[in-house]
């Protein structure tokens, strides 16, 4: 038996606009909801069980330090809130734009946007409901964040990699 040769990240031969379909939808909300869930219980448990702004040390170089935070990326817009939500709003609304125009095109773009707009939609309830996000998560020299910002952040690696290997292969 010869081996199949393996699924590209983007397969070149499909049109830029290849709209996702139903499992890729699916995919997409599975993923958004763990990161919203995952996101919501562990601010409400920080919330709970650490004192603001004062650091639980787990190492030395990583604490717990319930912080609340009014902007966005590294604290730009402090105090902002309307145009950081109003922001929130014009990026996720792109994100799903995109994602039904092109969400077919590679297996892990669901998985991408999904983190993304999980993300994204979980910090954009906090401001809503209560006028800033709750941070936790510190690490040595770097601001405080939170599993919202994780996935953030891992959705546009992953981005960044599916675009360019799709580039690489229309290429080849």
């Amino acid at each position: 038996m010869s081996a199949s040769p393996p699924t590209p990240a983007v397969d070149p031969t499909r049109p830029l606009r290849q709209p996702a379909d139903a499992l890729a939808w699916t995919v997409f909300a599975v993923v958004a909801l763990v990161a919203i869930a995952a996101d919501q219980v562990t601010k409400k448990i920080a919330r709970a069980s650490f004192t603001p702004n004062d650091p639980f040390e787990v190492l030395p170089f990583f604490h717990f330090t319930n912080t609340r935070n009014t902007g966005i990326a590294f604290g730009q817009f402090q105090d902002s809130q309307i145009l950081v939500i109003i922001l929130s709003f014009i990026a996720i609304t792109w994100m799903l734009v995109y994602f039904a125009r092109s969400g077919g095109r590679s297996p892990l773009l669901p998985i991408a946007i999904g983190l993304l707009a999980g993300g994204a939609s979980s910090n954009l309830f906090d401001r809503l409901r209560q006028g800033y996000v709750t941070d936790f998560l510190e690490l040595t020299r770097f601001p405080v964040f939170n599993l919202a910002d994780v996935a953030i952040t891992v959705g546009v690696i992953l981005l960044l990699i599916t675009l360019l290997l799709g580039e690489r292969q229309q290429r080849a």
